[in-house]
């Protein structure tokens, strides 16, 4: 079987690693092609990534760039296409919810490709959020839903689609975790910067809705400085996010933080897992925090990661000023969240899906 995994993003190389090794088992059964399609793409944070994570070089790269939405989305299905038709695969494995997603998913539905979809059954219940839109349209078309959790499974069952083909795998973000546990507790980030476990807090910011609009990154900035009275707060700035800063002349509101520059995985998780507590828009970061026993403080006003909310250590907090003081300053008081990851976060999804497509041959 030729299996074609699709990444669109960094995070979708951290999830589809652990998978592709898994399919690397079997040689005799599954020939994989890795494809990227460039569609989030920043030299530096890219090259850190790939040497951190000893990721392979992709088997087709297709270098399609920034553009908007409906632009982006475009030229994904048109470079893919030709990627698909020259190489002929048997099925198509797409992650998450990034544009790439979405793209790839309608390409091979119309060529009558088997597709699977990883991270499937997420949902925000908020479609002014375009990732909402990528995670429904690429569950309706998939042959495959692989779900991290169980509300997940009744999401999908909820909008009609076939039990037959909903498989709870669990979290593959976990797989790489647990993978790399050893590597990541040998980092010398922390001790490199000088800081201790549990004196800082760690503070990322990179979604539009967030960064692009400037009254919501200044209250945002706003409200981090003053949490930063009490505590160091360490912000890894985002490319697209230190444009804004620049953009916006807000740089005077990030003058009482510790702005680092990319970092590799290993070393991000590393401040993460040492955090007194986290402040982030990221989704992934959400799944990872409740993985970890951290406090996590999500600036958003829905998440597609409901479990970490019902389970785990995340709380929804917006961006406004007063909320994530407030709920900041309780966990510096000691007043934190009590959570733990499901139990089939437990490093072996790509196990499940690979016996799932084994079967399936």
């Amino acid at each position: 079987m030729k299996v074609m995994l699709v990444c669109g993003a960094r995070p979708n190389f951290i999830k589809l690693l652990p998978l592709l090794a898994e399919i690397r088992k079997f040689p005799q059964e599954f020939i994989p092609i890795l494809v990227h399609t460039g569609q989030h793409y920043d030299y530096e944070m890219s090259k850190i990534f790939f040497e951190d994570l000893l990721l392979p070089e992709p088997d087709i790269h297709l270098g399609v760039g920034s553009f908007s939405h409906a632009e982006q989305t475009a030229r994904i299905m048109i470079s893919f296409e030709e990627a698909v038709l020259a190489q002929k695969p048997d099925l198509v494995i797409v992650v998450g919810d990034v544009n790439s997603t979405l793209a790839c998913s309608l390409v091979v539905s119309k060529i009558g490709i088997p597709l699977a979809h990883i991270e499937a059954g997420l949902r925000s219940f908020d479609r002014r959020m375009p990732e909402e839109i990528n995670r429904i349209l690429t569950d309706r078309l998939a042959d495959y839903l692989f779900t991290p959790f169980e509300e997940a499974n009744e999401n999908l069952i909820k909008e009609g689609t076939n039990k037959e083909n909903i498989y709870l795998v669990g979290n593959i973000m976990m797989d790489s975790l647990i993978l790399k546990k050893d590597r990541i507790n040998n980092s010398k980030i922390l001790e490199n910067l000088g800081v201790g476990d549990q004196n800082y807090a760690l503070l990322t910011l990179h979604r539009p809705s967030n960064v692009d609009i400037e009254e919501n990154l200044a209250g945002i900035l706003d409200a981090i400085n003053v949490i930063s009275e009490r505590i160091n707060i360490l912000f890894p700035v985002h490319p697209r996010t230190k444009k804004r800063i620049e953009e916006f002349k807000l740089s005077a509101r990030t003058r009482n933080l510790v702005l680092l520059n990319a970092l590799g995985y290993l070393d991000f998780l590393c401040f993460e897992r040492h955090a007194k507590f986290v402040l982030t828009d990221s989704g992934g970061m959400q799944a990872e925090t409740t993985f970890l026993g951290v406090p996590c403080l999500t600036l958003r006003e829905s998440t597609e990661w409901t479990i970490t909310l019902i389970h785990g250590t995340n709380v929804l907090v917006g961006i406004g000023k007063e909320k994530i003081i407030e709920e900041s300053f309780k966990i510096l008081d000691g007043i934190e969240k009590d959570g733990k990851p499901p139990s089939i976060w437990d490093g072996k999804t790509s196990e499940r899906i690979v016996r799932v497509l084994r079967k399936q041959k």
